[in-house]
């Protein structure tokens, strides 16, 4: 409620009124948070006015209830964020992928167009969960932050890390797919049309893992609803860095997308980023592309949340009482959602080789620190 309030710029007594509340029951209202439940009649008030209020308050609305969900580590105010694309299921690996259609986009910090053929991208990073799965089938080492070799619960929908590029590439080599290289990468990205970060321009370190977020470890890869590029792909922006198929110089490849221990200036798609392959980190992971099937209708890039009036709307119609209500989780290429408590979405895990300690070996950041 004070969210919104905030974002219209009114003081209680004019907000109160215009609701058609007493100021003492909007303290009581904003005092409550999500406990708080309006009579129809005031709900059907708040909706209005979110809906007839111009896109500069909707925009401030949607970014309060995205820094209060990253500031509490509650992923709830996400999930009513959350726009639904047109998927595809990957075989082997059962992830979900997104196609990006063939054309030409914005490329590097100095936005070069740039061609690239049609293709599909994971639109999450690759799990504990699909790394097990690929563990058990070929036999193939577990990462060093593993147990006894098992994945631990907590971690099962945060990115697999600890893995090299030769890990990586072996990974997706079983699923059938490949590395992306940096230019798929990027494009997936920030769309078409050069975007700075996947959501837009604006420098809004809340909607996504990094440094400046203050979590310290990697979080569950659908976390981060209102932070996904122009096609729909998760955690292009923070989490973990993610390993390329471009080579930079011999024996080094490139980097992608930043991670939870680095600053946000170091977040923008476009910046440069490359290791050894040999190396691997508790930040470092991946994600797969594959070849678009031909005579597949691919989709347009969806609108971002600040162009969508329905998806904001829904904050206010479903925000107050709908935060209160208990959450549902996908893993992604596990089935159907099902109900997980609120420690296992925000509280992680600290990996049992050290966790949340850096150990940026054989890393060099184009950006230097």
């Amino acid at each position: 409620m004070q969210a919104f309030r905030t974002a219209l710029r009114r003081n209680g007594r004019d907000f109160a009124t215009e609701v058609g509340v007493s100021h003492r029951m909007l303290v009581k209202w904003e005092t409550g948070g999500e406990n708080i439940i309006p009579r129809p009649g005031n709900q059907a008030a708040l909706d209005t006015m979110l809906a007839t209020a111009g896109p500069e308050v909707q925009e401030r609305f949607a970014a309060l209830i995205t820094e209060r969900a990253a500031a509490d580590q509650d992923a709830r105010a996400e999930q009513l964020l959350r726009r639904e694309g047109q998927h595809t299921k990957s075989p082997v690996d059962g992830k979900l992928m997104v196609p990006v259609e063939e054309g030409i986009y914005l490329s590097g910090p100095g936005n070069k167009p740039t061609w690239i053929e049609a293709y599909l991208i994971d639109v999450y990073p690759t799990t504990n969960a699909d790394y097990a799965r690929f563990v058990r089938a070929t036999k193939y080492r577990a990462p060093q932050h593993w147990p006894n070799g098992k994945c631990p619960d907590s971690i099962i929908d945060h990115p697999v890390v600890w893995v090299t590029w030769h890990d990586a590439a072996a990974y997706a080599k079983w699923a059938g797919k490949a590395l992306p290289t940096s230019q798929q990468w990027e494009k997936a990205a920030r769309g078409t049309k050069g975007r700075t970060y996947p959501w837009g321009d604006a420098p809004t370190a809340a909607k996504c893992n990094v440094l400046d977020s203050e979590i310290g470890r990697t979080t569950p890869v659908s976390r981060y609803q209102s932070g996904v590029s122009p096609y729909g792909v998760f955690d292009m922006c923070g989490n973990t860095w993610e390993w390329c198929a471009t080579e930079t110089t011999h024996r080094r490849q490139e980097l992608k997308g930043s991670a939870f221990t680095s600053p946000f200036t170091r977040a923008a798609p476009s910046l440069l980023n490359d290791a050894d392959v040999t190396m691997s980190d508790n930040d470092t992971g991946f994600r797969c592309v594959s070849a678009a099937r031909k005579g597949s209708a691919l989709p347009s890039p969806v609108p971002s949340p600040t162009d969508q009036s329905g998806a904001r709307r829904s904050l206010v119609t479903r925000g107050w009482a709908g935060l209160a209500r208990p959450r549902e989780e996908i893993y992604p290429g596990r089935g159907p959602a099902v109900s997980i408590p609120k420690s296992v979405v925000s509280g992680g895990c600290h990996h049992a080789s050290g966790g949340d300690q850096i150990a940026s070996r054989g890393r060099q950041h184009a950006l230097g620190t």
